[in-house]
């Protein structure tokens, strides 16, 4: 089966609220065997989405939208989903009633307002989906030619719990009545750091599509290289053998670069790896400014290895708290790696603990030299004693080159740790 997507609201157009629903919907659908075949996004304007549902039912004969059935006036979706297909907008009591109840259950003033019983007007002939995680329920429409759309809200929570709830049996029933066999499709990310998107399409060119038996994407990112694999079969085990299959043979042409799968968080893998040492980690940062430190917070149970930081920004920081030599930093600059070495040291015999970070760098997008110019960092770092340092020449905006910096230090604590 193949669907197209049509996703509503002027906030999606304008930039204010990113589309997670198109994102989720596909995940979702192609694990059933439903293929997205295109994504559309239209404003909240009745002849827009119209047009917009016309089309796409046109090309596809399958649609399903999401956004435009709240209370408010710019929610318009319900009047041209029964537009399009020439039915009346009438009232469902059912539908009211629990709305008034739910007015009530919340000991909100006064009676429902108006508006709010807008969301009890069903087309003619549709079938009710049933919202169970919010006020404005769904909406499938068929025609005589067995055309549908399937009319979805737009809060992602709603949409989620909808499509699980709701409209996935009813797409399985229907496959399943046409007799068609339902592909199983299976996808897997292997998560990779510290090498660039063309040197790992170097290192995977000599694993074709047919040797892996699986279609090979590559995710870039701030904070590394996302492969990801995907596989059709109508048998979810063949799927699953070939994915586990075209995985092994990535991660033995990618190597060390792959640290995890799926959502896999570098800094709680490093926390990880410390907690099996016993290790202990203290920062220093410079242009990260805290970065590391949260990155290290995040992921619960920190606190048994990450012992705390300094962000040392100016140079009299680096000198009062850390050590660094004033003379030092005259000669060769804040950012070099004499200056990263000793941030390093300096944290981890100031705060105790195994292992210390130092991070000093231009992240932009002003300060920069011809000798140093944006982008040039150095880490350094302190384990036990033993120095090192390496220098980064990161690129990106302000914001990307401090994510880079970041990822580049927990890929060296996780390098220190194995």
């Amino acid at each position: 089966m193949k669907v197209e997507l049509v996703t509503i609201g002027d906030e999606l157009l304008l930039g204010f609220t990113v589309d997670s629903n198109s994102a989720h919907l596909g995940r979702v659908l192609s694990t059933i065997g439903v293929e997205v075949e295109r994504r559309t996004t239209v404003g909240d304007d009745t002849g827009a989405i119209i047009d917009a549902l016309r089309e796409a039912l046109d090309r596809s004969g399958a649609v399903i939208s999401t956004g435009g059935l709240g209370p408010t006036t710019d929610d318009v979706t319900r009047q041209a989903v029964a537009t399009l297909f020439g039915r009346r907008l009438t009232p469902d009591s059912a539908i009211a009633e629990r709305l008034r109840a739910w007015w009530v259950e919340r000991g909100l003033p006064g009676e429902l307002p108006a508006s709010n019983l807008a969301q009890a007007l069903v087309p003619d002939g549709a079938v009710i989906l049933e919202n169970r995680h919010g006020t404005a329920p769904g909406l499938w429409l068929e025609d005589e030619r067995g055309r549908w759309v399937a009319v979805l809200p737009g809060v992602p929570r709603e949409m989620r719990g909808m499509l699980e709830e709701e409209l996935l049996p009813l797409l399985v029933a229907r496959t399943a009545a046409a007799g068609n066999p339902r592909t199983v499709v299976r996808s897997r990310t292997l998560r990779t750091t510290g090498i660039a998107e063309s040197v790992l399409a170097g290192r995977l060119h000599e694993l074709s599509r047919d040797a892996l038996a699986a279609e090979l994407a590559y995710l870039p990112g701030a904070n590394g290289v996302d492969l990801r694999l995907t596989v059709r079969d109508q048998s979810a085990g063949a799927a699953d053998a070939l994915l586990e299959r075209a995985a092994a043979l990535v991660r033995a042409a990618v190597g060390r670069y792959v640290y995890g799968e799926g959502e896999a968080d570098l800094a709680a893998i490093v926390l990880d790896s410390y907690r099996l040492r016993g290790w202990r980690i203290a920062v220093a940062e410079s242009c990260t400014g805290g970065m590391l430190g949260e990155r290290l917070t995040t992921p619960a149970g920190s606190s048994d290895v990450f012992e705390g930081g300094v962000i040392s920004y100016d140079n009299r920081v680096k000198t009062r708290l850390l050590g660094v030599g004033q003379e030092m930093l005259e000669i060769h600059g804040a950012v070099s790696e004499s200056v990263a070495r000793q941030m390093a040291s300096g944290v981890r015999e100031r705060l105790t603990t195994a292992v210390g970070v130092g991070i000093t760098g231009v992240a932009g997008p002003g300060g920069g030299s011809a000798s140093k110019p944006v982008g040039t960092v150095w880490i350094g770092l302190d384990v036990e004693g033993s120095v090192i340092a390496r220098l980064f020449h990161l690129v990106g905006d302000r914001t990307e080159i401090r994510q880079r910096a970041t990822q580049a230090a927990l890929r060296m604590l996780l390098d220190a740790s194995s």
